[in-house]
């Protein structure tokens, strides 16, 4: 396995154009008074507010890649769905793209930039979930997502060691990775891959990897996702490394009481967090405002070869 730098890609080396709001043909928000999270009296206009500033660290993980909203039109409290297939009403900012899918072939979409996101708010949409591959090679994935999901009577402690465990794990298969608060319960570890791996092989090597851990310490690990084996312990959810799946995206809000975000961290950061939704809306306004480095430097000049496990 070689693992190997290369400039950054066009997402991320794009990203100070994209962020630039008011585009021709961009659209004005409407019932920005709407109350989205009632329990914070957070509003669709200051939703908006939260994803154009923190635009400059949303879009790289963002912008060429296929995604799944979740929209909440009465707010979070009331009827949420997800949708993932592209919609006109969505405007000239949000762009169709064909994909494949079992029965046939089927509009999907992405942004290019903030006034997309800003269109996709527009519409009612909180969550943001991205593919493993960009829009332009949809068979390529280039990164392995492992979902750490704590199951009930496991500490946050145990979680956090988790990540650590899965890290040192794929650090001995000669994989770098990065970490994500989910803005739920558990935590993302994220390997950036040079994309050429087929689906099958990367949904091949994740299952592998979390049967492994899941072999060598059956007490705390499983790596299926049945409900009423999860008790006490956690499910590395590998199933997001499946064409179609999708994983939240970095910064992304989460439709769930107090506003948490999905929120990317450096490694020495977990040891003085305090849980998978310790970020809510203005923490992480706070902390985009602070930042001089983005917390995933690196990730998107890293290419590394996917190993094969037995």
């Amino acid at each position: 396995m070689r693992t190997t730098a290369t400039a950054p890609d066009a997402a991320r080396s794009g990203a100070a154009d994209a962020v630039r709001p008011g585009r021709p043909g961009a659209r004005r928000l409407t019932s920005a008074e709407r109350v989205v999270y009632p329990e914070l009296g957070v509003t669709k206009g200051e939703v908006a507010a939260y994803y154009r500033q923190i635009a400059r660290w949303l879009l790289p993980e963002l912008i060429e890649r296929p995604l799944s909203l979740l929209r909440c039109p009465d707010g979070v409290e009331g009827d949420c769905f997800f949708q993932k297939h592209h919609a006109d009403a969505f405007g000239p900012h949000v762009h169709a793209v064909e994909l494949r899918e079992k029965r046939g072939r089927d509009d999907y979409f992405y942004v290019r930039d903030i006034d997309g996101v800003l269109a996709l708010v527009q519409m009612n949409a909180i969550e943001f979930h991205v593919w493993a591959a960009r829009h332009d090679a949809p068979e390529q994935p280039d990164r392995v997502v492992f979902d750490l999901d704590p199951g009930e009577g496991v500490p946050w402690d145990q979680v956090r060691d988790a990540a650590r465990e899965v890290r040192d794990a794929l650090a001995g298969l000669g994989l770098r990775s990065w970490l994500r608060l989910s803005g739920g319960k558990g935590l993302h570890v994220v390997v950036p891959l040079r994309p050429g791996p087929s689906w099958t092989e990367v949904k091949a090597f994740s299952e592998a990897f979390a049967g492994r851990l899941a072999e060598q310490a059956p007490e705390r690990y499983l790596a299926s996702a049945s409900k009423a084996e999860r008790a006490g312990r956690i499910f590395v959810d590998w199933l997001r490394n499946t064409r179609g799946a999708t994983s939240v995206a970095s910064w992304s809000l989460r439709a769930r009481p107090g506003a948490p975000v999905a929120m990317p961290l450096r490694w020495e950061e977990l040891a003085r967090t305090s849980g998978a939704a310790a970020y809510d809306l203005r923490r992480a306004l706070r902390r985009a405002r602070g930042l001089r480095r983005d917390p995933w430097a690196g990730f998107a000049r890293t290419r590394q070869t996917l190993p094969t496990l037995s």
